[in-house]
């Protein structure tokens, strides 16, 4: 493994240990030239999901832009990078054992929503915002009553 300090490729693992769910390894690394510690993930390869667009474009799928997507709806609240994380791995679980090689991103946006609902309201409600482009207040309040009402508790 290439060291990202000083690019040698003599680096050894000092420690490994399988995350909580048992589906990848993480592995502490040094290097033997630099002497820096650096952490790698090792994960089983899939078969990539395909996501099929509102315009019927089909794209792989992203993890990164998942994170992008939850990063935004938590943004300035007290939610934890580590709870942000397990948020994005739950919807990543959900998605990949559909069983499915294709899904709608309307049926990813509904999944990151049920996820975040018992995450935090309010990044429930941001991200419900512009995955249902609100088109005016009744229907940001209509969806503000849902979870008024009951619709998101924890």
């Amino acid at each position: 493994m290439k060291c990202p300090y000083c690019g040698e490729l003599d680096t050894r693992v000092i420690d490994s240990r399988a995350t909580e769910e048992d589906t990848v390894i993480r592995r502490r690394r040094v290097c033997e030239a630099c002497g820096k510690r650096f952490t790698t993930y090792e994960k089983m390869e899939t078969i990539p999901m395909i996501i099929m667009k509102k315009d019927n474009n089909r794209e792989a799928y992203d993890r990164a832009k998942l994170e992008r997507g939850v990063l935004r709806a938590c943004y300035k609240r007290p939610i934890s990078a580590e709870q942000i994380q397990k948020t994005v791995d739950a919807v990543e679980t959900r998605i990949l054992n559909s069983d499915m090689k294709e899904m709608k991103s309307a049926d990813v946006g509904e999944i990151v929503m049920d996820e975040l609902k018992k995450l935090d309201e309010v990044a429930y409600v941001r991200f419900a915002s512009v995955y249902r482009e609100f088109k005016d207040s009744n229907t940001f309040l209509e969806e503000l009553k849902k979870v008024l009402d009951g619709g998101a508790k924890k």
